[in-house]
């Protein structure tokens, strides 16, 4: 499986590519950035967060995005642009037909260093290690989006073999039509 992970933001937005299975050595086949100039309009930021995001989809063909669920923050702006940015990413990989994935922060740092509080330091290393890499990727953004792409990979079958049996579950309940329930009988009434 190839699997483009994004942690997404308006300034850096970091962009990595892992190959691999659950429970085999993984690969790295890219990382890096997608940057945009802080005085720059809103608008033409996100063009450019597509235009980035855009090209690394059609370099590396991944079979699926994993992108950052954004959390509540203090700062209202921040959120607002990292939330903008995680839209483009979703809208890059919908257009394409590409499955999108969303996962927290603590559930990635749990995946990958087996903590969901570990530091941007841990996340790298680990990153480091899990990758065989010579150093751990910098900015920290990329190093994050590696680790949701390895997050992604190892959570993936479970998650659909729960949604499978999810699924399968609902094709055994009985079908009743949507909307119409049946009434509890009334007080001192025979049915």
């Amino acid at each position: 499986m190839r699997v483009l992970g994004v942690d997404p933001g308006l300034t850096r937005c970091g962009v990595g590519v892992v190959d691999g299975v659950a429970g085999r050595p993984l690969t790295m086949a890219g990382v890096g950035v997608v940057r945009t100039p802080a005085d720059a309009d809103i608008a033409q930021r996100l063009v450019l967060i597509e235009r980035g995001i855009d090209a690394w989809l059609d370099e590396h063909r991944p079979e699926c995005v994993a992108v950052e669920r954004v959390f509540s923050q203090h700062n209202v702006r921040t959120v607002m642009g990292t939330a903008q940015a995680s839209a483009v990413a979703m809208l890059c990989a919908a257009r394409r037909g590409l499955p999108v994935a969303l996962h927290t922060p603590s559930e990635v740092k749990a995946a990958v260093t087996g903590s969901g509080r570990a530091g941007k330091e841990q996340v790298g290393a680990m990153v480091t290690r899990l990758l065989r890499l010579d150093a751990p990727p910098k900015p920290a953004d990329a190093a994050d989006a590696l680790a949701l792409a390895i997050c992604h990979i190892w959570r993936a079958p479970a998650v659909n073999r729960l949604q499978q049996a999810q699924a399968a579950a609902r094709r055994a309940a009985p079908v009743r039509a949507p909307g119409i329930r049946r009434a509890a009988p009334q007080k001192g009434t025979t049915r």
